[in-house]
């Protein structure tokens, strides 16, 4: 199973960004997918996280009504919607996909994706 993410960039604080992640070789095992991402000094942390049909979806409470996670009509594709983008939220993005029902913060991730760099200027 191979995750590929796709979408970051340099923006402005307030600005939007959207993130894509598109699963291959195997995407038939994967449940649940989901982002996390890591600040520079700080640990990984879970940002968002989404079921296999969509309809679950559970976010950190740092980027709750700011963030939306959604599938794809394919299921094997995520996306997070970034709006009102803050400066603290610069970090690299790293997508995530599972055998499990959904993923939690402290999930043991069964694959990653690359990083994406998300900057965010104040």
């Amino acid at each position: 199973v191979q995750l590929q993410a796709s979408g970051g960039g340099l923006v402005q604080a307030g600005d939007s960004l959207r993130l894509s992640c598109a699963v291959s070789g195997g995407s038939f095992s994967i449940n649940s997918m989901g982002w996390f991402r890591q600040a520079p000094g700080k640990e990984r942390e879970f940002v968002a996280t989404v079921n296999w049909n969509g309809v679950v979806t559970d976010y950190a409470e740092s980027v709750r009504d700011r963030f939306t996670i959604s599938r794809g009509n394919a299921k094997a594709t995520v996306y997070l919607e970034m709006n009102s983008l803050k400066p603290e939220d610069t970090a690299v993005y790293y997508c995530a996909a599972d055998r499990d029902l959904i993923i939690t913060a402290t999930t043991s991730v069964d694959y990653w994706g690359q990083g994406t760099q998300d900057t965010v200027s104040s």
